[in-house]
C-alpha cells in the first residue's frame, strides 16, 4: 500500500494507527474491520430522504440556523476529488432583494455507506452552518450533535481508503 495514499486519507494521524492500517491491509482484513464495526447499512436513498435526515438532526441541535433549502446527494462529489460533501449559500436577486439559499450536497458515495458515516458527514456539513472554519470550535459543535464523531471520521477515511484500494470489479466487455 502507498505511503502516499495512507497519509493522503489518514493526515495527521500517528504513526502507530497508520501502520495498524497498513497491517491489515496487508492481511486482506480492511474490509473485514469495516464490515465488523460497521455491519448495516442504511436506507436513505432518495434526496427527499436525505432531506428529512439531514432536517431532524438541524431541528434537534440548530434550531436557530437558518433553513435548509435544498439537500441532496451529488454525483459530481467523488472520493477522488475528496469532496464529499458541500455546504452552499446560492445568492439570488428577487425583487429588490438578495435572498441566500441554504443548499448541502453530499456525495452520492453515501448512498452504499454504513449509516454512521452518512450521519458524520452531515454532522459536518449542518455544523458549517454556524462555524465556517474548521476550527476547535467546529469540531466542538460536531461533537455535540455525534459524540462518536471524531471515531465516525477516522472510520470513514479507513472506509474510503479501502473503497479506492479495493475498486468494486467492473464486467469485461
Amino acid at each position: 500500500m502507498s505511503a502516499t495514499l495512507i497519509q493522503q486519507y489518514l493526515p495527521g494521524y500517528p504513526a502507530h494507527v497508520r501502520a495498524q492500517i497498513t497491517q491489515l491491509h496487508a492481511q486482506g482484513q480492511l474490509g473485514a474491520y469495516i464490515q465488523q464495526r460497521y455491519p448495516q447499512m442504511h436506507v436513505i436513498q432518495s434526496d427527499k430522504a436525505l432531506y428529512d435526515f439531514c432536517t431532524a438532526l438541524k431541528q434537534r441541535y440548530l434550531k436557530n440556523a437558518p433553513l435548509l433549502d435544498k439537500v441532496y446527494f451529488d454525483n459530481k462529489l467523488t472520493i477522488e476529488k475528496q469532496t464529499l460533501g458541500l455546504n452552499t449559500a446560492i445568492s439570488r436577486v428577487q425583487g429588490g432583494k438578495l435572498k441566500a439559499k441554504k443548499e448541502i450536497r453530499i456525495s452520492a458515495f453515501f448512498k452504499a455507506a454504513p449509516l454512521e458515516f452518512l450521519q458524520m458527514i452531515v454532522v459536518h456539513e449542518l455544523a458549517h452552518l454556524k462555524e465556517r472554519d474548521h476550527d476547535k470550535a467546529f469540531y466542538q459543535l460536531c461533537l455535540h450533535m455525534e459524540p462518536n464523531y471524531m471515531q465516525y471520521e477516522f472510520d470513514c477515511r479507513v472506509y474510503l481508503l479501502w473503497q479506492v484500494l479495493n475498486p468494486p470489479a467492473t464486467p469485461v466487455v
